[in-house]
């Protein structure tokens, strides 16, 4: 932890809102708050792909491949993200608390997130706009190997409102780099899929597919989009048939470079077939 008093690391956190050092101030102030091995300070938005205001970390594989893997898509299957998405309301949460109920069974578990060496985090979320979010991560890794605690969760949990306070203050202008992103993230796929492998699904399926990815059981999926499990059955049977699949390892290699944000492939959009 820091070695400068809480008090006096959050006097300089707020005299520095607006100038370009105040994510370093932040840290310094929760430093010497809280307990973590980690930090990061990520802005998410509606149309555009996520950017990495800050990062801090003893343990160089835990955001070894933030600019190559995860804001190249893997972001859309951070729970985190989901935040954002449902315009969560501001506060801690906590990452096995936002987390689908099979999030450690799936892929991106398995093929991202424990590269990383993380085994739990914390977020402070901040919804500056209905098209954009500021995340600042608290995370555990390898560095100590454990979990937070319920003490370092209330720890945590005691500053959320000031940390949201400032992330609101420093960020209430924070607009994205750039918009390449036009449409929502079941029709990119629909369209990509199509374009590039001529596999063909229907809304229905690409939104299972997605499900499935971010570690959603079938009971989950189907309390999810209002359907029963055994349609959600039927819709898995279908997708992984069109796919050309049998598991959910492979569904997760096929879609997941179709995740990226490149925008639509070189050349002119096919016409999309319905249903």
């Amino acid at each position: 932890m820091s070695s400068i008093p809480a008090p006096q690391a959050l006097s300089a956190a707020i005299l520095a809102v607006g100038k370009e050092g105040f994510g370093e101030t932040l840290f310094t102030w929760l430093d010497a708050t809280c307990s973590f091995d980690n930090f990061a300070i990520i802005a998410f938005f509606s149309h555009s792909s996520p950017q990495v205001l800050m990062t801090h970390a003893r343990n160089s594989r835990v955001f070894e491949r933030i600019d190559s893997h995860y804001v190249k898509g893997a972001y859309l299957l951070d729970p985190f993200y989901g935040l954002h998405q449902r315009r969560a309301a501001d506060g801690l949460y906590r990452l096995t608390d936002v987390a689908p109920d099979q999030f450690q069974r799936n892929e991106y578990f398995k093929s991202y997130y424990t590269n990383t060496t993380l085994t739990d985090e914390l977020a402070f979320f901040a919804g500056l706009s209905p098209a954009s979010s500021v995340t600042v991560c608290l995370g555990r890794d390898a560095t100590t190997a454990s979990r937070f605690s319920s003490k370092d969760f209330n720890a945590a949990n005691s500053v959320a409102p000031v940390v949201n306070a400032l992330v609101r203050r420093n960020w209430s202008d924070l607009k994205p780099p750039n918009k390449n992103k036009s449409e929502d993230t079941v029709e990119q796929l629909r369209q990509r899929l199509f374009d590039e492998s001529d596999i063909r699904l229907s809304p229905r399926q690409a939104q299972v597919a997605l499900l499935i990815l971010l570690g959603h059981s079938s009971i989950s999926i189907g309390l999810t989009l209002g359907i029963s499990p055994q349609t959600v059955k039927v819709l898995r049977k279908q997708l992984y048939r069109k796919c050309n699949i049998s598991s959910q390892g492979e569904l997760y290699h096929l879609i997941a470079p179709y995740l990226s944000n490149g925008g639509q492939p070189a050349g002119k959009q096919r016409q999309f077939p319905a249903g």
